[in-house]
């Protein structure tokens, strides 16, 4: 599918000249006025937008349209191609809790989720209970997104939250159970989910402010107006988030206030709202750590004292200060801690070292206060060269079950049951891909880069096996930010560039923790650059290797992993075909110099502070994408924004394409996609996302094929 030659004229952004003054350096900012002054209206109300704003907007989305028109069949194809590999009436494996087992279907055509329970055991869904309908829920909205379904503990009543504008100010509503009735509760700017009192009375929730930042967390008794609810716990620092959930056990409501490096969690008894809180260990910049509880002791999982890949410790919940942690799993370098879970007889652990998870288990029994004995522990390892493996906590605590999921870019996501008394696993669920995959058909490897200064970066490869003797064109995926790390795992959507004759590969780059917590240290702050030279490296050994050529690599990235490929563009151009940057992070001198912003004050520990660093100030300007737009050829870009976004404003996109437009030196596409009524994830529903993911790939398919 060739694109047509007869292109139509892009529309040309206004320059209204704009500067801002950082440490006696002149910044220009020719396009800030794609900022609506009243952004924060807008995230709630998109139709709130400026006009003048929205109409260049459009006229970016009408010229994708007209640019892309002849791609519209391979668009459909792709779309329809993808669906097809979806079960349409999937269903998760139950779960269990008490005398039911909660579960979430879709029903044919369906876009949204069912979430369902049944009598504990049952063979069949005849005693099913639709407890809410996604689909019907969903009707009337252009956007809309069940953010979360909470059950109380006595089984009766079931809190909800939705997002009808892509903002993520989630709104709870509650129902009884057994009659569908709707309280007359409504509960809004939430956070996700809610955390159910132990008497079912009521609910803790976080909620955000009005810059978007989840900083106080409110217990709602039923039946009250919200202005009545009970504040708890409200952050005053505007760099850390609070969260709050239940304790293993449902005894404890525990608070946590963090930024990207830094916790401090308080706890008090979850059945009596309003009692005093008491801190487990003040917050000592960049210590993190977590809590569990296991009967009267806390199992905390930290960093403290020199554990950089973390470690398990234990204190006594009467006095559970930093002075009476004592080590039950000591830290080992280049193993990474990643978490645990703890049930009445076994504790289970995740680790990943090398880029390749594992799940350990060993039976565990309290003494006393602080003090248990842990029992030998074994490993559930998987033999394939990359994968992705991951423990699915579930409602019980007095379980011998650990149900945990296995997949591999060539293997469809399982779900097993491992009873840890016996360590016998049944397989619950293989996914089903109705339009057939067979694994033989393809190929995953696991290959490694090596960076200037000697790191080596892993890579994981997916082709067809029978595409092995040629290059190839090849897609490279990337993010390398926050300490997050891209699994090896399965995607039929991945399928349709590769069984046209793609590679597709994921650079695990430093900025994530695939290497251990030394590999997000060396990705942050003045570090960041290692981030686009890894991914860098990576394009050239795939090329070394003889996977691809040059300037037959489309890279990829969505949010920070934007920034990098928006990074790289400017950076290496030469090497690539094109980029697409979804809800790219590009406009990264700006952003984290303006604290109004939601995010900002908690990303100064990610990026730096360049409001009061000059240096640091100096290394983002010399890397951010925005600012070091040159005239210079660029690869074909195509760009994504979401108009609610709270995490990367629309403007972002917006600005950088307007600025590579009036600075680049070829002839390449150059695209801005913006979702009128959508967030950071872009269209909602299982099947309508799929059409973003059709145009991205048939933007890489077309121009690939007018490149060959």
């Amino acid at each position: 599918m060739k694109l047509s030659p007869d292109r139509p004229t892009p529309p040309i952004a206004k320059r209204v000249p704009h500067t801002v003054r950082r440490h006696n350096v002149i910044d220009e900012d020719p396009y800030a006025w794609l900022r609506d002054r009243d952004w924060q209206a807008v995230m709630r109300d998109p139709k709130r937008l400026s006009p003048d704003i929205r109409d260049y907007l459009e006229a970016e989305n009408s010229y994708l349209d007209r640019v892309l028109a002849p791609t519209k069949p391979l668009q459909e194809a792709l779309f329809n191609e993808m669906k097809g590999r979806i079960k349409e009436d999937d269903s998760s494996v139950p779960a269990p809790d008490g005398p039911f087992e909660y579960y979430f279907r879709y029903r044919v055509g369906g876009q949204h989720a069912l979430i369902c329970r049944r009598p504990r055991g049952a063979s069949d869904d005849r005693d099913e209970q639709v407890l809410i309908d996604g689909d019907k829920e969903a009707e009337g909205h252009p956007y809309f997104v069940l953010a979360d379904a909470d059950h109380s503990l006595d089984h009766r009543l079931l809190a909800y939250a939705t997002d009808t504008s892509g903002s993520e100010f989630c709104t709870v509503r509650v129902r009884e159970i057994a009659t569908g009735r709707e309280f007359p509760d409504v509960i809004t700017d939430v956070a996700g989910g809610v955390a159910w009192a132990p008497n079912s009375r009521g609910f803790y929730y976080t909620r955000l402010d009005e810059a978007h930042r989840p900083r106080s967390v409110y217990y709602h008794a039923l039946g009250t107006e919200q202005t009545q609810d009970l504040l708890i716990y409200e952050e005053q620092d505007p760099g850390f988030f609070v969260g709050a959930s239940l304790s293993e056990q449902h005894e404890y409501l525990l608070i946590d206030a963090h930024d990207h490096q830094t916790t401090e969690i308080w706890f008090t008894r979850a059945d009596t709202p309003g009692a005093p809180l008491r801190l487990i260990a003040p917050r000592r910049t960049e210590v993190e750590y977590d809590v569990s509880q296991f009967g009267k002791s806390f199992l905390i999982v930290t960093n403290a004292d020199g554990a950089e890949d973390f470690e398990v410790r234990i204190a006594p919940i009467d006095d559970p200060g930093p002075e009476n942690w004592r080590p039950l799993i000591p830290h080992r370098k280049g193993r990474l801690l990643l978490g645990i879970d703890v049930t009445a007889r076994n504790l289970a652990w995740t680790e990943r070292e090398r880029a390749l998870p594992r799940i350990q288990i060993a039976p565990i029994q309290e003494i006393a206060p602080g003090e248990v004995r842990l029992g030998p522990a074994c490993a559930i390892e998987f033999a394939e060269d990359a994968y992705a493996l991951g423990m699915s906590s579930g409602y019980e605590f007095d379980t011998d079950i650990l149900r945990f999921s296995y997949a591999s870019p060539t293997t469809p996501n399982q779900v097993l049951d491992y009873d840890m008394r016996t360590g016998e696993r049944t397989l619950r669920k293989t996914q089903e891909v109705p339009s057939g995959h067979n694994p033989a058909d393809y190929r995953t490897w696991r290959v490694f880069a090596r960076a200037a200064d000697g790191a080596e970066i892993p890579i994981t490869v997916l082709a067809r096996a029978d595409a092995l003797d040629r290059p190839r064109p090849l897609l490279l995926y990337g993010y390398g930010a926050y300490g997050i790390s891209m699994p090896a795992g399965f995607s039929t959507v991945h399928l349709s560039l590769v069984d046209r004759g793609f590679a597709y590969a994921i650079a695990h780059v430093r900025g994530g923790t695939e290497n251990g917590y030394h590999w997000y240290r060396e990705g942050k702050r003045l570090q960041k650059k290692n981030t686009f030279t890894d991914y860098i490296a990576c394009a050239e050994r795939l090329i070394e290797l003889g996977f691809t050529e040059p300037g037959r690599i489309i890279g990829q990235g969505g949010s920070a992993g934007g920034l990098l490929v928006g990074a790289v563009a400017n950076m290496a151009p030469e090497l690539f075909l094109g980029f697409i940057a979804d809800v790219p992070f590009v406009d990264v001198l700006n952003t984290i110099s303006d604290a109004s912003l939601p995010l900002t004050p908690p990303e100064w520990n990610e990026w730096g502070n360049p409001v009061e660093d000059a240096e640091a100030c100096a290394y983002i300007r010399s890397y951010a994408p925005y600012e070091n737009v040159r005239a210079q050829d660029y690869p074909h870009i195509l760009a994504t924004a979401g108009l609610s976004d709270p995490r990367v404003t629309y403007w972002e996109p917006a600005k950088w394409v307007a600025k590579l437009r009036a600075h680049k030196t070829d002839d390449n596409l150059l695209l801005l996609k913006t979702h009128m009524e959508a967030g950071h994830g872009g269209a909602s529903g299982r099947f309508d996302s799929l059409k973003d993911d059709a145009l991205a790939y048939a933007f890489a398919l077309s121009i690939a094929d007018k490149a060959s």
